[in-house]
């Protein structure tokens, strides 16, 4: 499992060399380093997290805080998540959603959503978000892979309410939300 020296730590832009080392290794198949570097360069009202061990970069996530168009609901959309294979099934990326969700309730975020694999994504909590829509069509066969989950905590929940998500610059790509 994991090391005991590991820590999870906001990123700062003196990171960016060690994040950019991570992502073609946890994703050799994609090309997020464009998007990672946009999200990371200061211009977003981004939650950057990096798991650190022993100096070494082990994970990281950003979540991106958006808004529901026509709601007054501030929510974080979480992307992208990656581990070094070296470091992956280990609960490296267990640790950084949950601190993730930890600092978000802190600032006063009420929702988190995501795009990606149900399987993973349900042991926190998220399940199919049929009221808030992404900002551009997805595949019928990727509509359970977009999922939210409630940070209220016995609070009124959310669910109700609709709208499509109102994401920054870096998200407005449409292939960022294809298959």
């Amino acid at each position: 499992m994991l090391g005991a020296d590991m820590n999870i730590r906001e990123t700062d832009s003196d990171d960016l060399p060690l994040i950019e080392t991570l992502y073609p290794v946890a994703f050799p198949g994609e090309d997020l380093l464009p998007v990672v570097r946009q999200l990371l360069n200061g211009e977003n009202d981004v939650l950057s997290l990096a798991a650190m061990e022993g100096g070494r970069l082990i994970g990281h996530v950003a979540y991106t805080v958006c808004r529901i168009a026509g709601a007054d609901v501030t929510v974080a959309l979480l992307a992208p998540l990656a581990v070094d294979p070296e470091y992956q099934r280990r609960g490296v990326g267990s640790v950084l959603v949950e601190e993730g969700f930890r600092r978000l309730r802190s600032r006063g975020i009420q929702r988190v959503v995501v795009l990606g694999d149900p399987a993973y994504y349900g042991r926190f909590g998220f399940e199919p978000d049929e009221q808030v829509l992404p900002p551009y069509a997805i595949t019928e066969e990727w509509r359970t892979a977009w999922q939210y989950v409630d940070l209220n905590e016995g609070e009124t929940a959310e669910r109700a309410v609709g709208g499509r998500l109102t994401v920054p610059p870096v998200w407005q790509k449409e292939a960022l939300w294809l298959p």
